[in-house]
């Protein structure tokens, strides 16, 4: 049994005889006959009753054609689905994220990709630089959205795609008497209350930030370990001390928080797309381009 022969059955049925079956489908009525005698010999039973006139269902063909018309429909959708996922219009794009990203680069990205791709379905894990490379092998995820301080480099059968420099930027207490500064050198946060963030036992993040500000003389007393950037601002908002943010982040309105550039401060932060080296997905592709634009 073969689904040209379903086929043959089907258009029969639908058409009330295998001639008419035959003008349809461009072919000669024996192609037809013959197919279907091949499915009824593979079956062992007749489909159609030839005495009649025009030929009606035999029992057994009215058990069979419901079902066969429901196999076909199902492989013309199998076909048509697996064709948009093979060009790229459905399917399932799953991305990892610092944080920080979902205010700042993402929301233009999936706005873009959304528009170009409707059909695929975007799905987002919020989750650390540190862990993304893990879920990027076990499949979990497609591409990683990672923030890097200093000098990074790709684990082995992985890509680093960098996305922008971000350079940091004091958050600091809409209230505080050096808000009123355009610009602060490392040395004038010294002694103040710092808050680091995230706050987790894998990452260096907030550790790399107060060794960029140790290297420039500057040692303030952290005071806070925020879980994530947000609770940070929040706590900077509160008036309990002051950290650094990538710029990106200060373009974002957050409450009695004012953020002010750093000079003398070399180190700065990187966003990069972190990939298998060997994907071979459109959607992929695709939305690493939204990001560079």
């Amino acid at each position: 049994m073969n689904l040209k022969q379903l086929r043959y059955f089907c258009e029969v049925v639908s058409c009330g005889s295998a001639t008419q079956a035959a003008k349809h489908l461009f072919i000669a009525p024996t192609a037809i006959s013959m197919q279907i005698s091949q499915l009824e010999n593979h079956l062992g039973g007749e489909l159609f009753d030839r005495s009649t006139r025009p030929m009606e269902l035999t029992a057994l063909g009215k058990y069979f054609y419901p079902r066969a018309k429901d196999l076909l429909a199902q492989m013309t959708k199998l076909d048509e689905e697996t064709h948009d996922i093979a060009t790229g219009k459905s399917g399932c794009l799953s991305i990892g994220v610092v944080r920080s990203t979902l205010f700042t680069i993402m929301p233009q990205a999936i706005r873009a990709f959304r528009e170009a791709y409707p059909g695929v379905h975007l799905d987002l894990l919020e989750v650390l630089s540190e862990y993304q490379p893990d879920l990027l092998v076990d499949r979990r995820i497609h591409i990683g959205i990672s923030r890097f301080i200093g000098e990074f480099s790709p684990p082995d059968n992985q890509t680093h795609t960098l996305i922008m420099e971000d350079p940091f930027v004091v958050a600091i207490p809409a209230h505080h008497p050096l808000a009123e500064k355009t610009s602060l050198v490392p040395r004038d946060i010294d002694k103040e209350p710092f808050i680091i963030y995230p706050k987790d036992p894998v990452t260096s993040y907030g550790k790399k930030i107060l060794d960029a500000l140790a290297k420039k003389g500057s040692k303030p007393e952290v005071s806070y370990e925020a879980i994530e950037i947000h609770t940070a601002l929040s706590l900077v908002s509160a008036g309990l001390g002051v950290t650094l943010v990538a710029q990106s982040i200060s373009k974002n309105h957050f409450k009695d928080v004012v953020f002010i550039p750093i000079e003398g401060l070399e180190t700065s932060t990187s966003i990069v797309a972190v990939t298998n080296t060997r994907e071979q997905n459109i959607h992929v592709d695709a939305f690493l381009s939204f990001l560079k634009t």
